[in-house]
């Protein structure tokens, strides 16, 4: 007797459920995306339970006559695509037609839909179509969904709690929010609304409603196209930053998207600017011709394939390192609020241009030991009219130099309030930058040493050794073996002056041992970063007065002089009306 037989319909169906329905939440992405692709215009999700009891998806979309709201439980049944060629330039949210019946397999379901001529309800219960009929309806289509897995113990025994469930379609519904700003979206938890949107297609208002006024304040607008790609979004300012990479909204064609790649080039733009385990907050959605993108990868269409991959990695990372530049904004420290329980859309200010008053000095060595006293220049403009004077380098023509605190942050005032400075992190940028400028092209003037300078290194460092000297030969360098466990330098950049040797050679290979397969430019800006932080004032160093204004003078000539090249801060302000709260005279 064959072992081999055929699975029932029913069967194949709650396969395939595991993959498209693994939670409510995969429920509600499954009937959104059926509602877009039938160009709804306001979309409601209610759930009760966190979506366990009972999901109710309703839209004013083109429905279906009562043939097609039959046809779409039979699996793979689907209106979105004809032929073979069609699978590789797909243009719709959905079209592997497993949804809905994959759904009924799991659940009890009521569908009611009507496409301008004709009204229909089916119902299923758990695989068994129990009732399919005329039915008079709006236009539309409206589904409810009931008893999820309840007759799958080992699905429902993984679901979690109510609330969590529910934050999961929350998630998920913000995320296409911003994905689908036309679309009005309405989203309800045990009949109470927590989120709503207009379908304006304003995302500065969905971000406000999803993070608040300070998000949507310093959100970036950002374009940018080359022959294949054309990516637009909101790069939010990095002084506003999270713990986890969870925030950073990928959608390509409009479709969301899970992308470590994509995630990385993001990281990268905001290197220069994010402490360590911090994560930028963007929004970015990426066009691109169909026939380039696989999205038949998995059932539930989260992960993609891109053709010229790299390209497009390398628009995203230059478009928001160009976007971040200009856009500067120095850091303020303000007291935590409590969230605001009434959601309005404020208007969102934004500051003017100013006409930059550049102060020229001479260029400054890169310590302090042959420091030479600056030429006096005005820290101070008077306007005669109040202006935002947090932004780009204009924020640094208005300080006024007060003292030094703990002999490590230089303290400032100007118009806004009280400005801290530390000291370390603003000289660290501004070396980098030089550096930087002067190792543009690969160095060839060396200094022969007397005495070689001696280092001790893991094996594991002596086997890498060729490799190590090959990506370092540009800044000057290079690591002769000696013996089992030591290598020597025999000469020296001219940049390597300032340098505490020992602790930079340390930090090189330490950056080897962690990073096996280096890439140049990581590598490259590790090397600058590692220069510039062990040729700087240090803390606890006791600073003159025409140091401290040497500081802020160094800062004026930098690019981007809020950040060193770590990502902590250079500069926070306290404003005056956070003083006046703190002393209780607001």
């Amino acid at each position: 007797m064959s072992k081999i037989h055929i699975l029932s319909e029913h069967l194949t169906n709650m396969i395939a459920a595991g993959e498209v329905v693994e939670r409510p939440a995969g429920i509600v992405k499954e009937c959104v995306e059926n509602s877009i692709d039938a160009h709804a215009k306001t979309i409601e999700i209610e759930a009760f339970q966190g979506g366990i009891e009972r999901l109710v998806i309703t839209d004013d979309g083109c429905g279906m006559d009562h043939e097609d709201a039959q046809m779409a439980f039979n699996r793979h049944a689907t209106s979105k695509m004809h032929s073979e060629e069609e699978l590789f330039n797909i243009g719709t949210m959905g079209f592997r037609g497993e949804a809905l019946p994959s759904i009924a397999a799991v659940s009890k379901v009521n569908l009611e839909t009507n496409d301008g001529n004709q009204g229909s309800i089916i119902e299923y219960e758990y695989g068994q179509l129990k009732r399919k009929e005329i039915y008079d309806c709006p236009k539309g289509t409206r589904i409810e969904i009931e008893g999820l897995f309840l007759k799958t113990p080992a699905r429902f025994k993984h679901l979690k709690s109510a609330a969590y469930e529910f934050s999961v379609i929350a998630d998920l519904i913000n995320k296409m929010a911003l994905s689908f700003p036309n679309i009005r979206f309405v989203l309800s938890h045990d009949g109470r609304v927590v989120f709503q949107t207009s379908g304006n297609g304003n995302i500065q208002e969905i971000l406000y409603l999803m993070y608040g006024k300070e998000v949507a304040e310093n959100a970036i607008p950002f374009e940018s196209s080359d022959e294949d790609f054309h990516i637009k979004g909101y790069a939010i300012q990095p002084k506003i930053n999270r713990a986890t990479k969870y925030f950073m909204f990928i959608s390509l064609n409009k479709r969301l998207i899970r992308s470590k790649y994509i995630q990385n080039a993001i990281l990268d733009a905001y290197s220069d600017y994010l402490p360590v385990n911090r994560f930028p907050i963007v929004v970015i959605n990426i066009d691109m011709d169909t026939q380039l993108v696989d999205v038949n990868v998995h059932p539930n269409k989260w992960e993609v394939r891109l053709s010229k991959q790299n390209q497009c990695l390398s628009l995203i990372r230059s478009t928001l390192k160009n976007t971040l530049k200009k856009s500067l904004q120095t850091v303020e420290k303000v007291k935590k609020k409590e969230p605001e329980k009434i959601m309005i859309q404020e208007e969102i200010p934004f500051s003017y241009e100013i006409e930059e008053k550049p102060i020229i000095v001479n260029e400054s060595s890169f310590g302090f030991d042959t420091y030479e006293k600056v030429q006096e220049v005005p820290l101070i403009i008077e306007e005669k009219e109040e202006i935002k004077e947090n932004k780009g380098h204009e924020f640094f023509y208005h300080l006024q130099v007060l003292a030094q605190f703990h002999e490590s942050y230089i303290l400032c005032s100007n118009q806004q309030g009280l400005v801290i400075i530390d000291q370390h992190a603003a000289q660290e940028r501004y070396h980098y930058e030089q550096i930087k400028k002067s190792l543009e092209k690969p160095c060839t003037q060396l200094q022969p040493l007397m005495v070689p300078i001696q280092i001790n290194v893991t094996t594991s460092i002596m086997t890498m050794i060729s490799k190590i000297n090959e990506q370092v030969q540009f800044f000057g360098l290079h690591f002769e073996p000696f013996g089992n466990d030591q290598v020597i330098i025999r000469e020296i950049p001219i940049w390597f002056q300032d340098v505490h040797e020992d602790e930079f050679f340390q930090d090189l290979m330490d950056f080897f041992m962690q990073n096996e397969n280096v890439d140049m430019e990581k590598l490259r800006k590790h090397v600058l970063s590692t220069m510039a932080c062990h040729s700087s004032i240090r803390f606890h160093r006791s600073l003159t007065m025409e140091e401290m204004k040497q500081v802020i003078v160094d800062l004026q000539k930098c690019e981007q002089p809020y950040h060193c090249p770590h990502g902590r801060p250079t500069v926070i302000t306290i404003s005056d009306q956070e003083l006046l709260k703190e002393f209780e005279r607001g």
